[in-house]
């Protein structure tokens, strides 16, 4: 089992607010994230370290296991992807167009002489609809690996 300290417990670990026996502060010390219990409980032994005095840490709120907290984190990223996939499917025409303009300059920009005409084109294209207009031949001139990202900021992808 993975043990990680909590705000308190890193709070605790500065401040001393909290008194510890010489024994559970050596054990709280290796609570890193990194370890796990039987992992400290065996590097600790020597000095008397017992699962009580690991079980009084986390009845402290010092400790806690690291598998929630990391469970909450990937829920809560997964939330914060599945609403950025949202709104991006739903972005006006404007937003559409403010994405993807900077894209299309730098691609045709990137193209140098050969992309000169395009990169007018690109400049000249003053809504959503005149910029996917001129799309399919940034494609043809950058191929489609580096036209992904315009793609993906003109369309629902």
């Amino acid at each position: 089992m993975l043990i990680v300290k909590t705000e308190a417990g890193h709070r605790v670990m500065k401040d001393r607010s909290v008194a510890l026996t010489p024994r559970q502060r050596s054990a709280f010390i290796l609570f890193d994230g990194k370890r796990t219990l039987d992992q400290v409980l065996a590097a600790t032994a020597i000095t008397g370290v017992t699962r009580d005095d690991i079980d009084k840490l986390i009845e402290l709120g010092l400790l806690s296991d690291a598998a929630p907290q990391e469970t909450a984190a990937e829920e809560a990223a997964a939330q914060a992807h599945a609403a950025a996939v949202e709104h991006h499917k739903h972005r006006t025409p404007q937003e559409r167009y403010a994405e993807a303009y900077p894209i299309a300059t730098r691609l045709t920009a990137a193209l140098g002489l050969r992309g000169f005409r395009l990169n007018l084109a690109v400049e000249a294209a003053g809504s959503y609809e005149q910029l996917l207009e001129v799309a399919p031949k940034i494609r043809e001139a950058v191929g489609p690996e580096k036209y992904a990202p315009l793609d993906n900021a003109l369309n629902d992808h």
